[in-house]
């Protein structure tokens, strides 16, 4: 640890000086850093001791002196600066003699930022935030209040009520009415389940997606078959391996339908359709939507 300095030493001060009186005074205030003393045309004030001062500041600095830089003195281990990298005024950063600065408080009633946001931490807020540019955030952005988005509202409250939907629509603009919309509603059923669908002519054979091959069950297969144009005894004689689903005519006609395929996922836990509890955090399978961490 560095010896206590005797800032008379350093500086000739005037015994009872007046405020105001002096150039500069910042002993147990703050002192200013960089790579000035270097020059020649430096004259930081008439009583300072060029090329030494910025040396024998107390404290042991984590700051570079070649940084430019502003600190503020508790005492000669504890202090607070905004310093640069150099000479370059690219980069600004504000930090303690020991580290992280563990509070920093602005207390306005508009902060403005003309440019992005990085955090590399985790952000809470307790109000909103507004944002004119870029907010991008490499931690996790943790809101106590709302966060609304224009045309959205309620960001939480409407993923939480998207979740809790007791059907599943999609509303869209109707594509050939004018003041109209168009809304579907999503078919379900008690499992997790996918289709497939075509038209078979000239062909025995339903060849299902290369990706069917370990995402579905390949026993929870089932096909429907709709003759086109007129009577066919069309039966499913076999499914190979889960991938060709053959097909035949029971009167030596040829083929021609419409084919549809249903199979039962089989990459998620089976659905548990009837289940005991209040509400859908109550749901003891797989929670494969997080809707118990909205809970």
């Amino acid at each position: 640890m560095l010896e206590a300095v005797n800032w008379q030493s350093l500086f000739n001060y005037p015994q009872g000086a007046k405020e105001g009186s002096l150039p500069f005074r910042f002993e147990n205030f703050g002192t200013f850093a960089g790579p000035q003393y270097r020059s020649e045309n430096y004259n930081y004030d008439t009583a300072s001791k060029e090329g030494l001062w910025h040396t024998l500041v107390p404290g042991n600095f984590s700051f570079e002196n070649d940084d430019l830089g502003a600190y503020l003195y508790n005492n000669r281990g504890n202090y607070v600066g905004f310093h640069c990298d150099g000479v370059s005024t690219a980069m600004m950063t504000l930090e303690a003699s020991y580290g992280n600065i563990p509070v920093f408080n602005v207390f306005a009633k508009q902060t403005n930022v003309k440019g992005n946001i990085l955090a590399l931490g985790d952000i809470e807020s307790i109000g909103n935030i507004t944002t004119n540019g870029n907010l991008t955030c490499n931690g996790v952005f943790d809101f106590q209040g709302p966060m609304n988005l224009l045309g959205i509202g309620d960001v939480a409250k409407n993923i939480i009520d998207a979740k809790s939907q007791p059907a599943k629509p999609f509303d869209i603009k109707h594509p050939s009415k004018a003041n109209h919309r168009l809304r579907h509603v999503s078919l379900e059923g008690p499992e997790i389940a996918v289709y497939y669908r075509g038209k078979l002519k000239d062909s025995g054979v339903i060849e299902l997606p290369d990706y069917w091959n370990g995402f579905v069950d390949p026993e929870s297969i089932t096909v429907n078959l709709t003759p086109i144009g007129c009577y066919q005894e069309l039966f499913v004689e076999k499914i190979e391996w889960g991938r060709n689903i053959i097909v035949k005519n029971q009167s030596g006609g040829p083929i021609d339908c419409h084919y549809t395929v249903y199979a039962e996922r089989i990459d998620l836990d089976k659905l548990i359709v009837e289940y005991e509890g209040e509400s859908i955090h109550d749901y003891p399978g797989q929670d494969f939507i997080n809707i118990k961490e909205s809970k």
